[in-house]
Order: C-alpha cells, then structure tokens, then sequence
C-alpha cells in the first residue's frame, strides 16, 4: 500500500490570543554576487495566467475541467505531495478506482481510495496519469488540489497583488524580472526546501506550503527556541482530523537576509513533517497567512529555487541598504 502525504490545513479556531503584530524588516548588509531574478515570460505560448478565487480560509483556488466536466476549484498546494479529488468529483465522474493509499496529513494517517484522473487541464496544461485519493470537500475547502506530483514540470508565480496564478513550462525559455529575495532550495521527495532558514538564531529548514492557511513549526523547533505558548490553537487536516497546536509568537524569522518580526507559529507534531524525514530538525511550513506578505511568491521546480518580491516600501529600503554599502540581495 502507498503512502501519500496532504499536508492542506484549515483553522478552526483560537483560544485566548493576545493581539500583535508581525513586521518586515531590510537585510542586514551581506557581501553577495549580482544577479536578475527569474520571472515567467508572460507573452510566451506555454505560459498561462490564471485567475484567482480565495476561498473561505483565505487560501486561492484555481479552474481546472476533468475529461471536459467542470470547472472545479483547485486549490494550488506546494505542501502536497498528490494530487488529491472530492467524493463529488469522484462520484460525478465515476473514476476508475486503484486501490486504497494512506494519506499522511498534517495530524493523522488514514487509509483512502485512489482513483485515476486523466485529463486534468489547467489552463492550457493537461495533466494525465494521476493517482489521486478521495477526500472530503469539507476537509479540503475546495473541490481538489493539485499537489507537487502535477507541479514538477511548472513554474509556478502568485501574484497577490493581481490576484493571478501563473504557471509555465519549465522547459520554456525565461524572461529575467527583479525579485528581491531569490532561493536556492534542496528537493525531497518532490519538495523544495529551504534549508538555511534561521528562526531566532536557530537554522530551520523551511516548506512553502500553499495549501495551508497557517504557518506551522513542528515540537523540535519549539523545543530549541524554547517558545512558550500564548494560546492554544484548533486546526483540522485533509482527513477530518482536528490536532491542538501552540500559538506563540517567534521574535525573529530569517530567510536569505530577510527578517520577519513577531512572527505567530503554531507549534504541533504533525504526522507530515515525519514523513520528510523532518521529525527530530527543526522544521516550519509557511501559509497563506505569511506568504501574503509579499506582493509576488514564485517556485520554480526546474531550477530549484524560491523568489520572492517584497512590498515596495522594503525593498526600497533594502536597495539603500545595499547601495550604501555596495552590495545586493544575497543568492544562492
């Protein structure tokens, strides 16, 4: 029987927050090369740009059609290792079955059905050949996800402040846009990791997770930044399954010269981050919470790397920062 891990998550509630605020902050000076970032070339043919829906969780859906039936909602979920439809789709659909998978999420394991999906078209794109568990739609907030199996030949750009998706063939040729923050990450099992990432001084390794509303640290870094809990938070994952998480709020997050301050966590021992082989390292996913921070989040499967574009305050504060002292955003 195969494994699959879903790692989407849906808030269901907090008890006893206090109020604060999290903050972005320049880079501190970092001798670095100079380099443009990577951006899709929107005129291309095999680019497709994609409106957004934002769902009732704050997360964005996108249209995809199955064998021409549709148009469903999807979510986009990077921290998802398959691609994942409803009992609705399922049973509207009839799709053929494969047998049954344990689907590994954020708090449980459960034994599902698989069915093949064939014909799965985004945008432009048609998807073939994929093993998909059947899920609840209450549990997902979405009619599917379209996980990292169907996203490893894309490059995938949110653009928050227009409200699209954009996903291009990485065999395309790309055009070179400034993005601020550019990431070189390590790949597992189809995911990228970040893995230099430090949180209060402690290096972390870190997960994009779009499918998630909520960042989420995991008890070895809760342990080693020894964070003490200010309420406790209810979340429930793909499987219906609710878990009791810490809220606490980490006074420093840094990724690539970047710092985030007053950053809210929740901190739980979540059945996903095992499956990566991430359980006893200090690990930490981040959602839509934080993610909307920047104006742009690109993930680019082919060359393994993150890009970020920050608000146009920072980064104007980050260029004086690096022409005052010569230097440019750090790459890796």
């Amino acid at each position: 029987m195969s494994r699959l891990w879903v790692s989407a998550l849906l808030p269901l509630g907090l008890i006893a927050a206090p109020a604060s605020a999290n903050t972005v902050e320049p880079p501190a000076p970092v001798k670095a090369l100079t380099t443009d970032a990577i951006a899709p070339d929107l005129t291309s043919e095999g680019t497709q740009v994609l409106d957004l829906e934002e769902e009732r969780n704050r997360r964005m859906t996108i249209p995809v059609t199955i064998g021409g039936s549709g148009p469903f909602d999807f979510l986009i979920d990077t921290g998802s290792q398959a691609t994942a439809v409803t009992h609705q789709i399922d049973r509207g659909l009839a799709l053929p079955r494969l047998g049954l998978a344990t689907v590994v999420g954020m708090a449980s394991r459960r034994e599902v059905e698989v069915v093949e999906v064939n014909d799965l078209v985004v945008g432009t794109h048609t998807i073939h050949n994929i093993t998909a568990p059947v899920l609840n739609r209450d549990h997902l907030g979405a009619d599917g996800i379209i996980g990292l199996d169907s996203l490893q030949d894309f490059r995938v750009l949110i653009d928050f402040r227009k409200e699209t998706i954009t996903l291009e063939d990485v065999t395309k040729k790309m055009s070179r846009r400034g993005f601020e923050i550019i990431v070189r990450a390590r790949q597992k099992l189809g995911q990228l990791l970040i893995t230099d990432a430090m949180v209060e001084g402690v290096r972390a390794t870190v997960i994009i997770d779009t499918g998630a509303q909520a960042s989420l640290g995991n008890l070895a870094l809760q342990e080693r930044i020894r964070a003490r809990r200010r309420a406790e938070v209810l979340t429930m994952d793909v499987n219906g399954v609710t878990m009791t998480g810490d809220l606490a709020y980490v006074r420093s997050l840094e990724i690539e010269g970047l710092a985030l301050r007053n950053v809210p966590l929740t901190f739980a021992d979540a059945p996903a981050f095992e499956a990566l082989g991430l359980k006893d390292q200090p690990v930490l996913s981040i959602g839509m919470q934080h993610l909307k921070m920047f104006d742009r989040v690109a993930i680019d499967f082919g060359s393994q790397r993150i890009l970020f574009d920050v608000p146009r305050d920072v980064a104007r504060a980050m260029r004086r920062v690096n022409q005052s002292n010569y230097v440019t955003p750090r790459i890796r």
